[in-house]
């Protein structure tokens, strides 16, 4: 049913509860798992200085992030590939599901929080309304 999975990850609880799951979908299905985190330099492009730090640093994080979902993958016996996307998040997750032939769409519901959910939306609700593939959003754990 599922031969390649995207798990869009920002590093946060709620990325590493889908990661879980998308892992165990993968393994599953036998599927390849593709971690992908996306700066949005355009977000904070209007710093009047150190924009590009910012955008480096998010970079660093992006493979970082990537890096720990490979990790575990291999640890459960699941082929995957890491990528670090620039762009706007939802238009950037569902043009990787394209260029990709995505088959279903693991995230979490909650991520990043204060200033950057308020100004930035929720993408994850936005790639739930404008997905053509399925999407599978875990809920992050109450404790966390």
């Amino acid at each position: 049913m599922y031969s390649q999975i995207l798990v869009p990850t920002d590093g946060s609880p709620a990325s590493d509860a889908a990661i879980e799951h998308a892992i165990d979908l993968a393994r599953h299905y036998d599927a390849r798992l593709h971690a992908l985190y996306v700066v949005d330099g355009a977000a904070y492009s209007t710093l009047e200085a150190g924009a590009d730090i910012v955008v480096e640093a998010l970079e660093s994080e992006g493979k970082e992030a990537t890096r720990r979902v490979a990790d575990a993958a291999a640890d459960a016996g699941v082929d995957s590939e890491t990528t670090v996307a620039t762009g706007t998040a939802y238009r950037s997750i569902r043009d990787y599901v394209d260029e990709n032939d995505i088959d279903v769409i693991v995230m979490g519901t909650h991520g990043r929080k204060g200033l950057d959910r308020y100004l930035l939306g929720s993408v994850t609700e936005r790639v739930v309304r404008t997905s053509d593939v399925p999407v599978l959003t875990v809920r992050q754990p109450a404790d966390e």
